[in-house]
C-alpha cells in the first residue's frame, strides 16, 4: 500500500479542528464549574450539589459544599439520593418497555387495565397518563391526603390507597385536550404495569430496567431509611440553621411517581439506554417524542416540552432529553443527548423549587443545569 501524504493546508485544518474542539470543552467546563460557584455563593443556597457528567465515554464529576452537614463531608459520585419526579422517567421505561413486548398497547384504557379503579377515568388511556393529558385529579393536592401525610409522615400507604383519595372526583378536564402534570398519572402507570405481568412493580423495576441497563444502585423503598452512602437532604429557609429532611418523609407515598433511589452513574446510565430507545425500539421512540407544550416540575433548564415519560430541554447550546425532580431535601436533572452518548445526572440536596422565597437560587440552578448541557454537548 502506498504511503497516503495529506496536504499541508488539510493538516493545518484537521489541527485547527482538534485544537477547537479541546479549547471548547476547556471553555465549558470552565463556565460550568463557574456555574456552580456562584450557585454555591448564593444566599440560602443548597449546602451542596454533585453532578456526573458524561461524553463520548469519558466521565466528569463534580461536587461542591457539604453532603453530611454535621459530619462536614463531602458529596461522593456513589451517594444514594432520592431522585423524586424522575422516577416517572423509569415508570415510563417500564411502560413502554412493555409496549415493545405487546404486554401493553399505548392505546389500552384504564377502563379495560384497570376495570372499576377510577370510573369517571375508564376511557384514559396508557398514552394520556405518560402524556399528562389525563385530565387524572393530582393526589398529592387532595386536602384528606395532605391531613392523612400530616399525620405521619413516616407511614406507609399503598399505591391503590394514593388513588382512593382522588378516584371519585370528576377529571380536570377532557382527556388528551390539554397538558396537566399530575402524580396520579404515574401511579397508574405502574398499576397498569403490574396487572398485565403479575409482578410487582419492583421486580419489573428490576426486569425491564436495571438489568438491561446495568443499574445497580437503583431501588425503591418502601421506608425512610437510604442504601448507604448516602447524600443527606435539608431544608433551607432564611434565617434560620439546614433542617435536615432525609428521613422526614416516605418515599413510598410517592411510588411509581417519585419513590425511587438512585445514585448518579444509574441516572446517567438509565437516561443513556432510555433516551435513544433501547428499552423499546425506534418505532414507540417516535411515539414517545410526540411533543406538547409543558413543562417538568421543577422546570428543566431552557424551553421545556412533554412527551411520553420524557421531557425535551432545548437550550442555547442544543437539546437533551430527560426529567426534573424534588422531593423534601432534594432537587434533581437528569438527561441524555438525542443519541445517548452524553448524559448529566445533576443532585442538589435542597428542595429548592420557584415560589416560596427562592427565585434567585432557582435561577441559579436552572442557569447551572443549562451550563451542564453546554459541556456535556461540547
Amino acid at each position: 500500500m502506498s504511503k497516503i501524504v495529506l496536504p499541508a493546508v488539510l493538516l493545518v485544518a484537521l489541527a485547527a479542528c482538534f485544537t477547537g474542539s479541546a479549547s471548547a470543552s476547556n471553555a465549558t467546563d470552565k463556565a460550568f464549574k463557574a456555574s456552580l460557584d456562584k450557585l454555591m455563593k448564593a444566599e440560602n443556597g443548597p449546602p451542596g450539589v454533585t453532578v456526573q457528567i458524561r461524553s463520548s465515554g469519558k466521565s466528569q464529576y463534580y461536587s461542591r459544599g457539604l453532603g453530611d452537614i454535621p459530619a462536614g463531608t463531602k458529596p461522593k459520585l456513589a451517594d444514594h439520593a432520592r431522585i423524586a419526579s424522575v422516577a416517572k422517567a423509569f415508570s415510563g421505561g417500564v411502560a413502554l418497555s412493555l409496549v415493545a413486548q405487546s404486554k401493553l398497547k399505548l392505546n389500552d384504557t384504564i377502563g379495560k387495565i384497570l376495570p372499576g379503579l377510577w370510573p369517571k377515568a375508564n376511557k384514559v388511556t396508557l398514552a394520556q397518563v405518560l402524556h399528562h393529558t389525563a385530565g387524572l385529579p393530582d393526589y398529592i393536592k387532595d386536602k384528606k391526603f395532605i391531613s392523612v401525610l400530616q399525620t405521619d409522615p413516616r407511614q406507609f400507604l399503598s399505591p391503590r390507597k394514593l388513588i382512593s383519595f382522588v378516584n371519585r372526583k370528576k377529571l380536570e378536564f377532557r382527556p388528551g385536550k390539554k397538558y396537566e402534570y399530575s402524580d396520579s398519572d404515574n401511579i397508574i402507570v405502574g398499576l397498569m404495569a403490574e396487572k398485565v405481568t403479575g409482578l410487582s412493580y419492583q421486580q419489573l423495576l428490576k426486569r425491564q430496567i436495571g438489568k438491561r441497563l446495568n443499574l445497580t444502585g437503583t431501588t425503591l423503598p418502601k421506608t425512610v431509611n437510604l442504601p448507604r452512602p448516602f447524600l443527606r437532604g435539608y431544608e433551607i429557609e432564611a434565617g434560620m440553621p439546614p433542617a435536615d429532611q432525609t428521613k422526614f418523609i416516605n418515599p413510598a407515598l410517592a411510588w411509581a411517581s417519585g419513590g425511587i433511589v438512585s445514585t448518579l452513574p444509574d441516572l446517567g446510565r438509565f437516561f443513556r439506554g432510555y433516551v435513544p430507545g433501547s428499552l423499546f425500539g425506534n418505532k414507540i421512540r417516535q411515539a414517545q417524542r410526540s411533543w406538547v407544550k409543558g413543562s417538568s416540575s421543577p422546570p428543566g433548564p431552557g424551553r421545556n416540552s412533554a412527551g411520553l415519560g420524557i421531557f425535551r430541554y432545548r437550550t442555547k447550546c442544543g437539546t437533551m432529553l430527560g426529567h426534573t425532580g424534588s422531593f423534601p431535601g432534594y432537587r434533581i436533572f437528569a438527561a441524555a443527548s438525542l443519541d445517548g452518548r452524553s448524559s448529566i445526572a445533576y443532585i442538589v440536596n435542597a428542595q429548592i423549587v420557584p415560589g416560596r422565597g427562592s427565585d434567585e437560587v432557582n435561577s441559579l440552578i436552572r442557569a447551572s443545569q443549562e451550563a451542564a448541557v453546554c459541556h456535556a454537548l461540547g
